[in-house]
């Protein structure tokens, strides 16, 4: 700002003044951080739990489909120590989960496979209409 002197016209400022849009900011910054939740909610995640026995025999209502590498590359499906074509794999699927309450099924895939072939078994899943698909790993499955 520059000092005039003398009874001159004084010209117009061109200074906007921004206390008012400080304190419109600041009002604005408080009601975002009280609306915004303090905790961000994300995927809901099972942790694995350790076994509990030693020897343990699987529940006849566990659910488990295994793909294992085959002898000329092509994997071949087991569910529950049955084999199934890959083809009917999700039509078995919606027979077993038809009457059941909880559905949860697990897959163990052969650690020679690529995990496209696991992730159709468990889009099969999905499809099928399972909840909740647990990954057996090779610690998890005694060592297997």
């Amino acid at each position: 700002m520059s000092m005039s002197s003398g009874g001159g016209i004084r010209a117009a400022v061109a200074e906007i003044n921004v206390t008012p849009l400080i304190d419109v900011l600041l009002v604005l910054l408080i009601i975002f951080m009280v609306i915004v939740p303090s905790t961000p909610r994300g995927l809901e995640a099972l942790v694995p739990q350790p076994p509990r026995s030693l020897v343990s025999t699987p529940s006849p209502r566990t659910i488990v489909v295994q793909v294992s590498a085959g002898k000329d590359g092509v994997p071949s499906y087991l569910i529950n120590e049955e084999p199934i074509a890959k083809a009917a794999i999700e039509a078995r699927l919606q027979a077993i989960f038809a009457t059941r309450q909880e559905r949860v099924m697990f897959v163990k895939g052969s650690p020679d496979l690529l995990y496209a072939t696991i992730a159709e078994v468990i889009d099969f899943g999905h499809q099928a209409g399972v909840d909740n698909i647990g990954i057996l790993t090779p610690g998890v499955a005694g060592g297997a």
